[in-house]
């Protein structure tokens, strides 16, 4: 409890937030002030990671592939990844995809329109895939898996 010499009451005073009943705006804005002390905030916020990011804010893209090509895995892997060069449709940047799994770069053609995606850990590269943040979800308007499974065949062009 506090204590009764009254001169410990100005001792405690500037020490709390605003408590008032007009004390609205001040509590707010100081808020969002310090909001941005936050690195996940700003990472989520800032305009500067929308720009660098190929998407630009959106989950998938659709592009046009360029060539393919294999990315050696980081040490201590020994592989070589199969993984194709696209350019996005929407802003004209070239990124590298992964292909996942076994076989599914043969479904993939140069000039094939496929729907990329990100590849896990938020716009960082992933596993022993040195710079591939995104990867392949459909070809030619039909998903790898499908084509991968045999469900489906890619349409004839």
């Amino acid at each position: 409890w506090p204590s009764l010499n009254p001169l410990d009451f100005f001792a405690t005073m500037g020490k709390h937030k605003p408590s008032g009943i007009r004390a609205g705006r001040k509590l707010r804005v100081h808020r969002r002030a310090q909001r941005w002390a936050n690195l996940k905030y700003v990472k989520s916020n800032s305009v500067t990671a929308l720009k660098a990011n190929p998407f630009g804010g959106a989950c998938m893209a659709k592009g046009i592939v360029l060539e393919k090509i294999g990315i050696e895995a980081k040490q201590p892997n020994s592989a070589i990844r199969k993984c194709v060069r696209v350019q996005l449709i929407k802003n004209g940047k070239k990124i590298a995809a992964f292909v996942p799994r076994d076989g599914c770069l043969n479904f993939t053609d140069e000039n094939d329109e496929v729907l990329i995606a990100g590849f896990g850990r938020r716009g960082h590269a992933v596993g022993d895939i040195p710079g591939v943040r995104f990867k392949v979800v459909k070809v030619a308007g039909v998903s790898l898996l499908a084509l991968f499974k045999g469900k489906k065949e890619k349409p004839r062009t």
